[in-house]
C-alpha cells in the first residue's frame, strides 16, 4: 500500500509503500484483546500477601481444656475463625505473566498497525533528527505535534535518536519508542501513529521476521 510521507510542518514530500501483510492485514480484535491482556498481566507486582495460622505470632497454647467446657474445641487463638486469626485462601506472592505464542504477538502487531492504517491515524514523517539542533527540547517537539494536529501520538524513530525520546518524557499524551519495543498496548493507548520514514522497514521487519537494516547515525 502506498501512503504519503510528510514533513514535520504536515506537507507532503512524497510517498512510502508499505508492506500489505503489516499495514493492510484484516484487524482481529480478539488478538488484540488477548496481547493486551497479556502484557497488562505481566506488569502486575505479585507482591500482594496474607498470613495463614502457620505465619500469625503467638497461638501456641490451647486456649482451653478439651472437653467439659461447652464450647466448641479449639486448638489455637489463630485459627482462621477467630479475630487476628490467620486467613484462609488469601492471596499470596504470584507471577501473573504469562506466554502469548509467537504467531499470535506478531498477528496482533500486524492488526494494530492495520488499524491505525485503516482510521486514517498513521502518519510518516520524512525525518525526526534533525529538528532538535543537538539537544532535547519539549517544546520543540510539542509545537511539531500541534501542528501536525496530534493531540495523542505514539512516536517511533530510532534508538539512536536519543534527543527525540528525552523530549518527548514531559509530554502526558505522547510517547517514543524505538521500532524494537513497539508493542499493541502503547499503539491503542495513543490516538495516533507517528513513524519516521526510516523507521518503516524496522517496524515490518518485527512483524514478518525480516532483517531491517541499520539505520545510520544522525550527524552530530
Amino acid at each position: 500500500m502506498q501512503i504519503d510521507i510528510v514533513d514535520i510542518q504536515g506537507k507532503r514530500v512524497g510517498q512510502a509503500a508499505l508492506a500489505d501483510d503489516v499495514f493492510g492485514a484484516k484487524v482481529k480484535e480478539h488478538l488484540l484483546w488477548e496481547v493486551v491482556k497479556a502484557q497488562q498481566a505481566a506488569k502486575r507486582a505479585g507482591t500482594h500477601a496474607t498470613k495463614t495460622r502457620e505465619f500469625v505470632r503467638g497461638g501456641g497454647k490451647k486456649p482451653y481444656r478439651q472437653k467439659g467446657t461447652g464450647n466448641a474445641r479449639q486448638g489455637s487463638t489463630r485459627s482462621p475463625q477467630f479475630v487476628g486469626g490467620g486467613k484462609v485462601f488469601g492471596p499470596h506472592p504470584r507471577d501473573y505473566s504469562y506466554t502469548v505464542p509467537k504467531k499470535v504477538r506478531k498477528a496482533a502487531l500486524a492488526s494494530a498497525l492495520s488499524l491505525r492504517a485503516k482510521e486514517n491515524r498513521l502518519l510518516i514523517i520524512d525525518q525526526l533528527t534533525g529538528m532538535f539542533d543537538g539537544k532535547p527540547k519539549t517544546k520543540r517537539l510539542a509545537g511539531v505535534l500541534k501542528a501536525l494536529g496530534l493531540a495523542s501520538a505514539l512516536v517511533v524513530d530510532g534508538k539512536q535518536n536519543r534527543h527525540l525520546a528525552r523530549s518527548a518524557r514531559n509530554l502526558t499524551t505522547t510517547k517514543c519508542l524505538a521500532p524494537e519495543g513497539l508493542n499493541v498496548y502503547d499503539i491503542l493507548n495513543h490516538k495516533s501513529l507517528v513513524i519516521s520514514r526510516d523507521a518503516v522497514k524496522a517496524v515490518e521487519a518485527r512483524v514478518t521476521g525480516g532483517d531491517a537494516a541499520a539505520p545510520q547515525e544522525p550527524p552530530a
